[in-house]
């Protein structure tokens, strides 16, 4: 060894007689454990631990319930195994797989407008039965007071509407299944504008109430079921546990509800990529802002909307103005399903993925639920 050398040049001459394919590997390794750890792709764990058959689904209910014996014990989907797509087997994959290639089927709603006593206007948009299956060519037709085709109401999620993807998948496969659709747009979205001084919010359930016995007294013969889905699933279980038996569904459904706001709140700021999908949904809330201004600027800080830069900013400088919330965290803590669900009389089925990148199994409120 030549004692002029310096440290870096044994360094460098060192590494040149590292193979280039050992390079390879290590960089292979590494990129793995960034796509586990940052992008969550689960494609190995699922043939390590399950050799791709899929997890069992994890049932959490009353163990002597009768709903149960009766009905959830003879669903097979719900005793069966979920195994991922294998080339989307990552939440934030899907979730922008479903974003940009969704491709949502081709209908044409029926658009109801329902006022509210305020002085609201929410679109309440049609899919029926006939619609998909070819039947009705009039959209002028519609349901009977004595039809006894079940009508499900569907609430969709922050900032989502009827024309939202996931909603219109939902909707037509509802209704090729025999059912009546019924979006219930939130106020101010479904190409609306806002025409009262109240805007919707994550607690706000003062809206699904009306529509749902508006839509039980135009059809009394109809059994009314309802599905809501992320912020509109933590609406319909607030609504359901507010009203107790004194509700005229027959039974619900909430899909990837966030149940505790305050836990998904924290949980949301926590990883970068969790970041990401914040300031995403900032973006879409200030858009919707954008669309009311007018009212909006009157009832709420403007100022402060135009500069958040999270939904914890947002809900602070709008959402809890207008909805008189003293603080963010006491909007959270009265708005979260999680206080309400134990006291739901209907048959409710709650969906959640344990790998939800925005509501996450930890608000989960696994011994409410049973």
């Amino acid at each position: 060894m030549d004692c002029s050398d310096s440290p870096y040049d044994l360094l460098f001459k060192s590494l040149s007689l590292i193979p280039i394919s050992h390079y390879l590997l290590g960089f292979l390794l590494l990129s793995l454990v960034f796509l586990y750890n940052v992008l969550e792709i689960h494609l190995l764990r699922d043939l390590i631990a399950t050799g791709f058959r899929g997890h069992p689904v994890s049932l959490t209910f009353a163990s002597g319930s009768e709903l149960y014996e009766a009905v959830a014990s003879k669903c097979q989907i719900l005793h069966g195994r979920y195994l991922a797509t294998s080339w989307l087997s990552s939440p934030h994959l899907q979730t922008a797989f479903l974003s940009f290639f969704g491709r949502p089927p081709v209908f044409s709603y029926r658009r109801q407008l329902f006022h509210t006593s305020d002085g609201g206007t929410i679109a309440l948009d049609w899919l029926m039965n006939s619609d998909v299956m070819g039947v009705a060519i009039n959209m002028n037709d519609t349901i009977q007071k004595d039809d006894k085709t079940p009508i499900v109401v569907v609430i969709p999620g922050l900032t989502s509407d009827s024309a939202s993807a996931y909603i219109k998948h939902l909707a037509f496969k509802m209704a090729k299944s025999g059912w009546n659709v019924v979006v219930s747009n939130h106020r101010g979205l479904g190409g609306i504008s806002v025409t009262s001084d109240c805007m919707y919010n994550a607690g706000w359930t003062e809206d699904i109430r009306k529509i749902v016995d508006h839509l039980h007294c135009q059809y009394p013969e109809a059994p009314l079921f309802a599905v809501g889905t992320s912020i509109g699933a933590n609406v319909l279980v607030k609504y359901l546990g507010e009203d107790g038996v004194n509700i005229p569904l027959v039974g619900a459904a909430a899909i990837c509800s966030p149940w505790d706001l305050l836990i998904c709140d924290r949980f949301i700021n926590r990883k970068l990529v969790q970041k990401f999908y914040d300031k995403a949904l900032t973006i879409g809330l200030q858009g919707y802002a954008q669309l009311h201004q007018p009212i909006l600027s009157r009832l709420a800080d403007w100022e402060g909307i135009e500069k958040s830069r999270s939904v914890r900013d947002f809900d602070n400088y709008a959402t809890r103005l207008v909805g008189k919330y003293e603080t963010v965290d006491t909007y959270y803590r009265r708005c979260s399903s999680a206080s309400f669900v134990g006291n739901v009389s209907v048959p409710l089925l709650c969906i959640s993925t344990l790998d939800d990148p925005v509501c996450t199994r930890e608000a989960i409120p696994w011994d409410e639920c049973k």
